[in-house]
């Protein structure tokens, strides 16, 4: 069993990158803003447990085929209880067109120590397959879960791991919708599809709106290793429910809002009100690591030669009992600071510094784009339209290629034959295999870091 340390809160650093100088006339500011969580003070809740876990397992009647899917999302549950540290509250959800909470029952969390795991993984052993699928109840059980009296109530931390291997066909897409809409910024959660016969829109549905990640298990015999993975990043968050803050000046608009690395995940309408102008973009949990956001702002227009702070980019946690590195306690009910940056407009004749790309921002447009490329290629490709196939992921291979990011050039490769990567010109492959095109499909919104100078 791994039992990993209980980790300390983050401390939060944010850098702003962009072309401040607009031309005449110019209105809109693009910014790429770097969010850095590294090992810091403690910003722990001043009661509770720090972290809470439900695992919802598919039991559906076609993780029966083959049996090896079955035994192993068993026995990948089993590796992430072991991976869980003593203390956190958990639960196990066995989910098919309705959901049942098989361990520990009761509509409520266990508390993980050698006692605990080894009953959850008795209660697994028992887990057979049969019935339909029904994901947006196996949601609706884990906000409950996550809510209920007892351990894991008011945890900072509140993260689901979610596998399936069919599609949603026991529900609606309306009410998976709702089940998502009720579950968004009550907990994270991570999605898997094993083997090749769900559905990909759906199970990345879940993770983006639940701000967590989406993969392909296409082999079950995967799914441990993956599971543990999933878990032990999991143990590493230090803080959840932290809000990236936006605000602008008067007349100013928000034009968008995207995280683009890790993942490309459009924010803009998840904002929620934070006082005048200003406005609250949900991020998640963190532990320590390192995201990217571009903020795109229309400003009034201004004279030459003017300058004006176009917005004010704060990191935040939600009001309560909390300490905050270099500040001390915050007063309950009044969000915490964490950092913050400024991104900023000056009016200039120079053509040269006016029509500057900031690197930053430019990468990010294209690995957004890139992203855009897969899918709308992938979905020409179902629908018979090959020339737009070829055309939409042709450029793809173009923006991986000049990008560097390797891995997705990769996946294209196994879904069409490079003729010149720098050109994008392509020819689609006669067959490929549900798993490549699956995996190139979920994995279309992965990013690379820009190469900062």
């Amino acid at each position: 069993m791994a039992n990993f340390a209980k980790p300390r809160a983050p401390r939060f650093a944010v850098e702003v990158y962009q072309n401040e100088f607009l031309p005449d006339g110019g209105r809109d500011v693009h910014a790429v803003v770097t969010v850095t969580a590294s090992g810091g003070a403690s910003l722990a809740r001043a009661a509770g447990p720090d972290a809470a876990v439900v695992v919802m397992v598919d039991c559906s009647g076609s993780m029966e085929y083959p049996p090896t899917k079955m035994r192993g999302a068993r026995e990948a549950t089993a590796a992430a209880l072991d991976t869980l540290r003593d203390g956190t509250s958990f639960a196990v959800v066995a989910g098919t067109h309705k959901a049942r909470d098989v361990y520990p029952g009761g509509g409520r969390l266990a508390v993980a120590d050698p006692a605990t795991r080894a009953a959850a993984k008795e209660a697994l052993r028992r887990l057979g397959a049969g019935g339909g699928t029904a994901i947006g109840t196996w949601l609706r059980l884990a906000e409950r879960l996550f809510a209920a009296d007892g351990p894991g109530s008011g945890a900072a931390v509140r993260h689901a791991v979610l596998l399936t291997d069919g599609r949603n066909e026991h529900e609606s897409p309306e009410e998976l919708a709702a089940a998502l809409a009720a579950c968004a910024g009550r907990f994270t959660c991570d999605a898997r599809g094993v083997g090749t016969d769900w559905e990909v829109k759906e199970v990345t549905a879940v993770a983006e709106a639940l701000l967590g990640r989406a993969d392909i298990v296409a082999d079950p015999a995967g799914l441990a290793a993956d599971f543990t993975g999933m878990m032990a990043a999991a143990m590493g968050k230090g803080v959840g429910d932290v809000a990236l803050r936006l605000w602008t000046p008067l007349n100013a608009e928000v034009r968008f809002v995207k995280q683009v690395s890790p993942t490309v995940v459009d924010l803009t309408d998840r904002r929620t009100g934070a006082g005048p102008r200003a406005g609250d973009y949900p991020t998640g949990s963190w532990g320590d690591e390192s995201r990217d956001y571009h903020v795109c702002v229309r400003v009034p227009a201004a004279g030459l030669g003017q300058e004006m702070l176009a917005a004010r980019v704060s990191l935040v946690v939600p009001g309560g009992p909390a300490t905050v590195p270099g500040r001390g306690a915050t007063d309950g009910g009044v969000p915490a600071v964490l950092s913050q940056g400024l991104v900023r407009a000056v009016w200039t004749d120079d053509l040269v510094a006016s029509t500057a790309i900031s690197p930053q921002v430019a990468h990010y447009t294209g690995q957004a784009e890139l992203a855009q490329a897969i899918r709308q290629g992938l979905e020409a490709r179902k629908s018979g339209d090959f020339d737009s196939a070829t055309a939409k992921l042709g450029r793809a291979v173009q923006l991986a290629s000049a990008s560097g990011n390797e891995d997705t050039a990769k996946l294209l490769a196994k879904v069409v034959d490079v003729v010149d990567a720098a050109t994008g010109t392509v020819r689609l492959k006669a067959k490929v295999a549900d798993a490549d095109e699956m995996t190139l499909e979920t994995r279309s919104t992965q990013t690379v870091r820009v190469k900062k100078s």
